[in-house]
């Protein structure tokens, strides 16, 4: 249904942290600067994404110098995808709306088999049948409307849920898929818009 990338947010973030050192100072940044920005116990924290940022072809390290580390390419690569994150949506009851551009997140484009127009993180378990669970980043393409049986962000009466999408008998239904929570009947009178398609996740390590 989904694929999931090796390239985890917070490599991710560690990936534009170096080009932005590079940019800002003309080399990139030794271990110890990296473990100090991300917060890390230790500089061989730090290693292991190193090693897995070279694993994946984005950088590469010369032996035995302090700051031996270079980008493969000069410029953002062609299959890195730069998505915005825009907020929350809840996989339980619906929450409020939470829009703002919260951040960047810089993604191998073979993440998704459908190429998002932006991240949600994902708040609450109503999802995890399907493998989606607190704290993911789905993917999601804006489309106002949805397949039976897709999973869709919706937007009801001004809030906002992840849920599988159930066409029937002249009726609405946004289904969780954990048998905690109880499908939510959307009434002809409420305020209802398809927002966008699941198409993916990212998940934190």
């Amino acid at each position: 249904m989904y694929s999931m990338t090796t390239l985890t947010p917070r490599r991710a973030a560690i990936l534009t942290f170096i080009r932005d050192r590079i940019a800002q100072h003309g080399q990139p940044p030794s271990l110890a600067e990296i473990s100090e920005a991300f917060g890390f116990a230790s500089r061989s924290v730090a290693r292991k994404h190193i090693v897995a940022l070279t694993e994946a072809g984005l950088i590469e390290v010369t032996a035995n110098q302090a700051r031996g580390i270079r980008l493969v390419e000069a410029t953002r690569r062609p299959d890195m995808l730069e998505i915005p994150v825009l907020g929350r949506v809840a996989a339980g009851a619906p929450i409020g709306p939470d829009i703002d551009h919260h951040d960047t997140f810089t993604l191998d484009s073979r993440t998704f088999m459908r190429v998002p127009d932006y991240l949600l993180r994902v708040t609450g378990d109503s999802m995890i049948e399907d493998g989606i669970f607190d704290g993911d980043l789905v993917g999601i393409l804006q489309s106002a409307d949805a397949r039976d049986g897709q999973i869709v962000v919706a937007r009801l009466d001004g809030e906002v849920t992840i849920k599988r999408l159930e066409r029937g008998n002249d009726q609405l239904r946004l289904l969780p898929r954990n048998p905690a929570y109880q499908p939510i009947i959307v009434g002809p009178d409420q305020d209802f818009a398809i927002e966008g398609v699941f198409c993916g996740l990212v998940r934190r390590e």
